[in-house]
């Protein structure tokens, strides 16, 4: 006999659909899979007939064929199990054929026949509904997961046989209500702007490249404040909306890192990876391509500390994704794009011990500055748009009595600049300053005769490139929505042009 049953698979940080068909003939006793299989699902032979028997489901012994179609998708991962057990069951007789039409069935067996989790569940789910799909039965453990996309019916089956009796009709098992995000789900955060003493100028810069999504550079000695100043920018960040929430869901989904009892990323992420990181780690990618650090770090902020200790070449690679926004890896059994829409912020040292340019406390050489600072390159930094030098703070700053902003009021004036770019730039499909195209500058800025004028002397005087003075404009629009201005005013684009320190090095000096 023979039947099919339809289940899903990923294709990057998307869902495709795939046709499980198991036919049941006479003949030499075998269990053939075909279908373009990585190891782990040829694997699944094994799991199915010792969990079928341990399930207590009688499998005489005929030719068994198991197909995975469309042929030309690879599949992989151990979730083919359950719709190949359902498959089996229905081919001999177990489950009639009509109770298996337009249901999606996905999850791994253990031998004994519990049912397990799976990763990527949400972007299955949310393929699915969009394809017509409005039943799905999946591991118990996904459940809330997979209950943020509404339309469908969510079945969380704890094992193989609760699944044939349920299919049968012999047990009842009620769906998974629809969740929404909760109204409140403000994170909960130890630190706080407040504990930052000194430093006005970088936590200005700060609050302006949070209010426009501009990545930033900080440049200074050891212990002035730069990575306990990144660390707090999670504090003054908005809260997800639902669309970002869901898109961020699917990216950590598919790397199985969400929290199966939540089920829902809520708070903007916030990542530091070591310098020790491989290439695949930060970009992206793999034999069977999951994606990186860029990449979990999507709407949220990506902290590169002690910068210039990552390889160059990992540096570098980061240039197209904070360009596009996103990254395409091809392989050869297809292209997978991740979505990396994230804020960079680096901090660094000015030489290798850090001292640079005290020279009471810095003996580093001339070249050996010049080698330590060309680990980046030039087109990278013009890819940053606010580059701050960092001083070390005085005694009386550290000691004094005086009070600093928290991040309540800080973060209350980020969410009106949000506010204001989002209604601006609505139109254009774009939400921050740090999106705007080349070709909407102008007239996002609306900048005056004298503003023109002194953006040429700029130009001129900073030898500004072409991408550069872009970045200075867009910086200069988010000073001006933090101060309620409907123009880019002189005074805005001054600000802006002190936070780019352009070529800092040249031949080992700091400029």
């Amino acid at each position: 006999m023979y039947n099919k049953v339809l289940s899903g698979t990923l294709h990057g940080v998307e869902g495709r659909l795939i046709t499980v068909e198991a036919d049941v003939s006479e003949g030499l006793p075998t269990f053939n899979m075909v279908g373009f299989l990585a190891s782990e699902v040829r694997e699944a032979s094994d799991r199915v007939r010792t969990a079928l028997r341990n399930a207590g489901y009688l499998v005489p012994p005929k030719k068994i064929t198991v197909n995975l179609s469309p042929a030309d998708v690879r599949k992989e991962g151990s979730a083919f199990d359950l719709p190949i057990s359902i498959a089996l069951l229905t081919a001999y007789g177990y489950i009639p054929e009509e109770y298996t039409r337009d249901i999606l069935v996905i999850g791994e067996l253990s031998l004994n026949g519990d049912v397990c989790g799976v990763r990527g569940i949400l972007p299955i789910v949310d393929y699915a509904k969009s394809q017509g799909i409005r039943k799905i039965i999946l591991p118990y453990v996904n459940r809330k997961e997979a209950s943020f996309i509404p339309g469908v019916e969510i079945v969380g089956v704890k094992s193989l046989k609760q699944t044939v009796e349920y299919l049968l009709g012999e047990e009842d098992i009620r769906s998974e209500p629809v969740l929404q995000m909760k109204g409140e789900m403000e994170a909960q955060f130890l630190e706080d702007f407040a504990d930052v003493k000194g430093q006005r100028i970088l936590k200005r810069a700060t609050e302006i490249a949070v209010a426009g999504m501009h990545n930033i550079l900080y440049l200074g000695p050891p212990g002035a404040g730069k990575s306990m100043i990144a660390k707090r920018i999670p504090t003054i960040m908005p809260e997800l909306s639902y669309e970002e929430s869901i898109e961020l869901t699917k990216i950590y989904s598919v790397n199985g890192m969400l929290n199966k009892e939540d089920g829902l990323v809520h708070n903007r992420p916030f990542r530091m990876p070591h310098h020790s990181i491989t290439a695949n780690a930060l970009i992206g990618g793999g034999r069977n391509p999951k994606p990186g650090e860029i990449s979990l770090a999507h709407h949220g902020v990506l902290f590169l500390d002690e910068f210039l200790e990552f390889q160059k070449n990992i540096i570098e690679m980061m240039r197209q994704p904070l360009e596009d926004g996103r990254i395409t890896i091809s392989r050869l059994q297809g292209s997978y794009t991740f979505p990396c829409d994230f804020m960079l912020v680096a901090a660094m040292n000015p030489c290798p011990c850090g001292y640079y340019p005290d020279r009471n406390h810095c003996h580093c050489t001339k070249p050996q500055i010049d080698r330590y600072l060309k680990k980046v390159s030039q087109p990278m930094l013009d890819r940053i748009d606010m580059n701050i030098a960092v001083k070390r703070i005085t005694y009386e700053e550290l000691y004094e009595e005086q009070e600093t902003e928290g991040s309540e009021l800080i973060k209350k004036r980020v969410i009106e600049a949000h506010q204001i770019q989002k209604e601006r730039l609505a139109p254009y499909h774009i939400s921050f300053n740090s999106q705007i195209p080349a070709h909407l500058l102008e007239e996002v800025c609306m900048l005056g005769e004298e503003e023109c004028r002194l953006r040429q002397e700029a130009f001129e005087q900073y030898e500004l490139t072409a991408r550069g003075a872009g970045k200075v404009l867009r910086v200069a629009r988010t000073i001006a929505d933090l101060d309620h201005s409907e123009r880019v005013t002189s005074n805005h684009i001054l600000e802006a042009l002190s936070y780019r320190m352009g070529n800092f090095y040249q031949g080992g000096e700091m400029q």
